[in-house]
This record gives C-alpha cells, sequence and structure tokens, in this order.
C-alpha cells in the first residue's frame, strides 16, 4: 500500500508563501541581459509546504495537487534539490554537519505561474535545513545562496511585504504594509516568461513612485497600487488570452483591485474582506472549475 505523505508527517515544517507582485515596474535592462525592476510584493498566507527530518540518505517526495507536474524535476533536480545542496556546501565550508535528509514538497501551487512557487520553496528549504541542521547561516551568506539560486529567492527567503529593486536583490521591507483579503486565480496554462520579456515595447519606464509616508491604511494602499501597473502583463496578455477573462472573471465579483501578478498568468482581486475572497473564489469555481481559484489573506508587515 502507497503511503500518502503530508508536511505534517515531518519532524519540522516549514511554510512556502505565494509571492505575489502587487505592481511591477520594467525600469532597464543590463548588459548581460538582466531586466531592472520596480516591484511592490507581498506574500499570501497560501502556499506550499515543506517537512523536513533526518534520514539514512537524502530523499525526496512530493505531494499535493500539482505535485505530479513536479515529479520528473524530482529525479533530474530543481530548486529545492539544488538549494539542499548549496546549503550542505555552505555548511561544510563553515565546518557544520549536513547530514542526509528526507524533505517533502506539498505542491498546493500551480507551477510556473507568476506567484514564486519555486523559488519559494527553495527559500523555505533554505530556512527548514538551516533550523534541522542547526547552522546558523551568516545573513551575507543566505543571501548569496539565494540569488544563485534566483533572482526572486532572496525576497521569498523575507516572505514579507517589501519593495524589490534591481533584479530583485535590493530590498526595502515595509513594517507597516497592512494585510489583504485576496483571491487567486490561474487558468493553468503556462506562459513563457523569457518569451514575455522579449514582447516589451518599452524596458526604461519610471521607477515606482510612492507615497513619502508610510501607512498601514488599506484602502490608500489600494489606490496606490491602482496607480501602478504590472508592466508584463499586456505582452503576457498578447501570449495567453485566458489571462483577459481571468481578470474579468474577478473584477466581476466586486474585486477593489485586479491585476496580473508576475509574468503571469496568476492573476489576484483584492477585497474588503476575506469572507468576501471566499464567496468570489467559490462563485468563480462554479464558473470554471477546471481553473485554480483560492481565498488567502496576505502577511502584514509586522507579521
Amino acid at each position: 500500500m502507497t503511503v500518502i505523505l503530508a508536511a505534517d508527517d515531518f519532524d519540522l515544517s516549514e511554510e512556502a508563501p505565494a509571492k505575489i507582485n502587487l505592481a511591477l515596474h520594467v525600469t532597464g535592462q543590463r548588459a548581460d541581459g538582466y531586466h531592472l525592476l520596480d516591484m511592490l510584493v507581498t506574500f499570501a498566507r497560501h502556499g506550499d509546504r515543506l517537512g523536513f527530518r533526518a534520514s539514512a540518505h537524502d530523499e525526496f517526495s512530493l505531494s499535493g495537487r500539482f505535485s505530479p507536474l513536479l515529479a520528473e524535476a524530482s529525479a533530474g533536480g530543481n530548486l529545492v534539490l539544488r538549494a539542499r545542496d548549496l546549503l550542505r556546501q555552505a555548511a561544510h565550508d563553515a565546518g557544520f554537519e549536513a547530514p542526509p535528509v528526507h524533505i517533502h514538497l506539498e505542491k498546493n501551487l500551480p507551477v510556473a505561474s507568476g506567484i514564486g512557487g519555486g523559488s519559494a520553496d527553495a527559500a523555505a528549504t533554505l530556512r527548514g535545513l538551516t533550523r534541522l541542521w542547526g547552522f546558523p547561516l551568516p545573513a551575507d551568506t543566505a543571501t548569496a545562496i539565494a540569488l544563485r539560486l534566483g533572482a526572486d529567492v532572496p525576497m521569498c527567503l523575507v516572505s514579507r511585504p517589501l519593495i524589490a529593486r534591481g533584479i530583485g536583490e535590493a530590498i526595502e521591507l515595509l513594517p507597516d504594509f497592512p494585510s489583504f483579503a485576496m483571491v487567486l486565480g490561474n487558468p493553468l496554462v503556462s506562459v513563457s516568461t523569457p518569451e514575455v520579456f522579449r514582447m516589451l515595447t518599452r524596458k526604461d519606464n519610471p521607477p515606482f513612485a510612492l507615497p513619502l509616508q508610510a501607512t498601514n491604511n488599506r484602502m490608500q494602499w489600494i489606490g496606490t497600487i491602482e496607480r501602478l501597473r504590472n508592466d508584463l502583463e499586456p505582452p503576457a496578455r498578447a501570449l495567453c488570452n485566458e489571462i483577459a477573462t481571468l481578470s474579468q472573471l474577478i473584477e466581476s465579483q466586486g474585486a477593489l483591485a485586479t491585476r496580473m501578478s508576475g509574468s503571469g498568468a496568476t492573476c489576484f482581486g483584492l477585497f474588503d474582506h476575506l469572507e468576501q475572497a471566499t464567496a468570489a473564489a467559490a462563485a468563480l469555481h462554479s464558473l470554471r472549475p477546471d481553473w485554480y481559484f483560492q481565498a488567502t489573506e496576505t502577511i502584514k508587515g509586522d507579521a
């Protein structure tokens, strides 16, 4: 009989919150091809979960709605396994033991969907293994490892509301940022991130113009978010017609603001209360049971 594991079955677990780009401005491009971005980022209380425990040899297992899409990656290596290997090397270099470990990933988020699933999983792996191994990972080493794993991983390592600039490495935390009720939606259609960037008509957009004084007022922030943009949304919509339909469906449920996250195809709607978001997600699921919808709340800046 096959035993289906869950993160709670392990010695310790780590949440891997979905990363939500409330706004994303493309402000330039480096000589090496990396795009320069200004991003207003928050994190949802819904996401993947990882479990960790000591093992006689390294193991990696999967569960969750979207785990079949990662089954092949588990054999050939993915961001979780790369994070494990890089952290183990850093531990050995510092004279610490990093014995074999069984890592279990509950894949609850759609794959390659613009909400940082893989990056969040890698960041959670770094957090979980430093606890399991008792390795006091220096902040600069953590940042260096995170950047080697991907431009989104440093902000996922923080998993708190922030502004990220450059390629994502210049992070400014927003301690007063409020929590939002939110619906996440995805048509379960993949969108090529390189193709989205290739189709940009302009790569030198102005950087963010945010209020000078920090505020925790939700409605003021919603007004600010509406004045900002996701510069990747127009090309993503051109590549994937479902994004426009998805956005319209979420908006029709009374969302205060609606936008695509990252390079898509996930869109989000902000709502007054979690009860409204939950009702909206249920209605959307009835309309499109073949798509992904999830009601959640985002993490406060001082959480």
